[in-house]
């Protein structure tokens, strides 16, 4: 069967521009209320930025949380760039959106995956949507005091919170294709 519509590129773009839709309204009003992310990409991407003791750290996949310690949120297009703390050092780092494969917002037990599907054909990677399923509770991290509003996050929990911490469950897309 020949996908004359690209149905999975579509669905992916539409997808990645859910993220890119709330980081603007993030970057121009601020994060509302108890809303925080967790975002992941792949490290090595083509257009990913970030300095080589994080690339050295994190060399296929890295997870940043925005939340209390981000600065300069600023949206392209195509990317995103944010100032993150990372053992009390503010890193600057700028993700495409094609480098996402995850996006969670705990507060409201909301998340997407993006799967990638690396292989000769050349096809976009796959999405998946994180089911709006009950989550657990989110996990009370020890106090840390650091810059203001960073009294309730640990210097280096940009880089160390797991996405798959928040979703207790997810559906993916594929299985609701027909093969």
């Amino acid at each position: 069967m020949n996908d004359r519509f690209q149905y999975d590129a579509l669905v992916d773009d539409a997808l990645r521009s859910v993220v890119r839709r709330v980081l603007t309204q993030v970057a121009e009003k601020g994060l509302p209320g108890s809303h925080h992310f967790y975002i992941s990409f792949r490290s090595t991407d083509p257009g990913v930025e970030l300095p080589d003791y994080l690339l050295a750290k994190y060399p296929e996949e890295m997870t940043i949380v925005l939340q209390h310690q981000y600065w300069d949120l600023v949206i392209g297009e195509e990317s995103f760039e944010v100032t993150v703390s990372f053992n009390k050092l503010q890193e600057h780092i700028k993700v495409p959106f094609a480098a996402l494969s995850a996006f969670v917002d705990p507060s409201v037990r909301f998340g997407l995956q993006f799967d990638r599907k690396d292989n000769a054909a050349g096809e976009k990677p796959e999405a998946a949507a994180v089911a709006p399923t009950p989550l657990p509770a989110p996990e009370k991290r020890p106090a840390q005091a650091g810059p203001a509003g960073d009294e309730d996050k640990p210097a280096d929990a940009a880089a160390e919170a797991k996405p798959e911490d928040a979703a207790s469950k997810i559906v993916k897309l594929d299985s609701f294709r027909k093969k």
